[in-house]
């Protein structure tokens, strides 16, 4: 079976710009989301993996109902959040049936908040998770421990999970492309590049902070985009998500690796959100099913 897997950061829930004021861009990003389809060659969308999902809850869950109507998905509970700044999960029932467990334990523990939904799959012998992610941009100290947090709960219901999100920091690999210093606002800078040696010096070279992904690899998560990448060498995989760097991001547990394909960026209509969206595809058959384990 072949899933297609939509990711975007909403921006202040699509419903407000950075300084409060309305500004509703559903429609905008409705519109993104729904054509994801056509990028990557699918006939439809079957889940959607979303973050900054702001105010979704009020007035009934009435921007939750209007995103399960305009793009024709079942939704999971909503993540829960200290901050306000949730994640959220929309999913294809025709296609993956019911969701089998959803668990937000230990979601708190994330500024943003986390939780994991799975899913019995026809043919798989353990059920398939994903997990939003929208790690803290203010310390990549407290998002690496964000980062542990996602990728053990990705891991409760087995070994086949798809974490996805904005991760807030560059890529894993050293090989990556640099991200773009200069576009970086100083707080990006403070958070998202390494401390050097010794006494900072402005002007001098900067490297950015890469703590936060690895663990994430460290854990057996692969990055969709890299992955794809080393297999084509075609470095429109590695386009920058945002302003500066390449800093939303899907990762799969390693069964999942060699079952991905077809990855792309959802940029259209431009203004939707000050994030680009991604898109790939999972073929169920593809999943390596040779070492099955258990969450204990």
């Amino acid at each position: 079976m072949q899933l297609t897997v939509a990711v975007q950061n909403l921006g202040h829930g699509g419903l407000a710009d950075g300084d409060g004021n309305p500004e509703d861009r559903w429609p905008q990003l409705a519109r993104r989301l729904n054509g994801a389809a056509d990028r990557v060659g699918a006939s439809q969308v079957d889940v959607v993996m979303l973050c900054e999902v702001v105010d979704w809850h009020r007035f009934g869950n009435k921007h939750l109902a209007r995103a399960m109507t305009d793009l024709g998905l079942d939704a999971a509970p909503l993540a829960p959040s200290r901050s306000g700044y949730g994640t959220g999960l929309l999913y294809r029932r025709e296609v993956l049936g019911p969701w089998a467990r959803h668990n937000p334990d230990f979601g708190k523990e994330a500024l943003h908040g986390l939780a994991v939904t799975s899913f019995d799959i026809p043919g798989l012998p353990a059920k398939l998770s994903f997990l939003p992610v929208h790690f803290t941009p203010f310390s990549a100290e407290q998002a690496v421990i964000e980062a542990n947090y996602a990728a053990t709960r990705g891991y409760k219901y087995g070994p086949f999970a798809v974490l996805a999100g904005d991760v807030n920091y560059a890529p894993a690999s050293a090989a990556h492309p640099l991200p773009d210093f200069a576009e970086m606002r100083p707080y990006n800078l403070g958070s998202r590049t390494q401390l050097p040696a010794g006494d900072f010096i402005p002007g001098q070279p900067l490297k950015p902070n890469r703590d936060v992904t690895r663990k994430l690899a460290q854990n057996g998560y692969v990055d969709v985009a890299w992955h794809l990448f080393e297999q084509t060498r075609n470095n429109t995989l590695l386009r920058p998500t945002a302003t500066d760097d390449r800093i939303d991001q899907a990762w799969v547990t390693g069964p999942l690796a060699n079952a991905v394909s077809d990855y792309q960026l959802l940029d259209e209509p431009a203004g939707a959100s000050d994030h680009h969206g991604l898109a790939f595809r999972i073929d169920t058959d593809a999943i390596d099913v040779t070492n099955l384990w258990t969450y204990r």
